[in-house]
């Protein structure tokens, strides 16, 4: 089977979740799915929910502190060095666990804030893409990720209550 990329991207709610309803197809047909979390904190409704799949595994990088935009610059080594060892670190699961669906999620926003390097990303990428479909999620994808992906959808918000009313995120909608 010829594996391909897909990259969820904008400034709309939903990428995470489009690829965890890709992830939830691909555990329905029986598959191995890998899903490793960047950049959040391994709290939301549907790591909850895909933990319940024995084919599922999920793996969540040290959640940040804080905003990027809030630390300092030793504050930002740290979490780039953590990141950065979560990602190598998925190699050797990738290629131990040999899913056939990997998700990536927010990995975008680890590229965007320096938190990942763009060779760390490809090497992790391709690696598995010699076993499994690939889905990076998050705002902001580079544009050489979004040249190497068969499949690119760009999210866009017309309408949110965050905007409009102030609304915070509610627990089982947006995380």
């Amino acid at each position: 089977m010829d594996n391909k990329l897909h990259v969820y991207t904008g400034e709309g709610k939903g990428k995470t979740t489009a690829a965890m309803g890709l992830a939830l197809r691909s555990l329905g047909h029986g598959n191995r799915v890998l899903v490793a979390q960047f950049m959040k904190n391994g709290i939301s409704g549907e790591l909850k929910a895909l933990q319940r799949f024995e084919n599922a595994h999920i793996l969540t990088a040290p959640p940040m502190k804080k905003f990027v935009f809030r630390m300092s610059e030793s504050e930002k080594e740290e979490a780039k060095r953590e990141q950065s060892e979560f990602a190598a670190r998925l190699l050797s699961e990738i290629t131990s666990f040999k899913p056939q669906l990997c998700v990536f999620d927010e990995v975008n926003v680890a590229l965007k804030y320096g938190m990942l390097e763009e060779e760390g990303a490809k090497q992790l990428i391709l690696t598995a893409l010699e076993f499994s479909e690939v889905a990076c999620t998050g705002r902001d994808a580079p544009r050489w990720l979004t040249d190497m992906a068969d499949y690119v959808s760009r999210i866009q918000a017309e309408k949110h209550p965050f905007t409009s009313e102030g609304l915070s995120a509610r627990k089982g909608v947006e995380w």
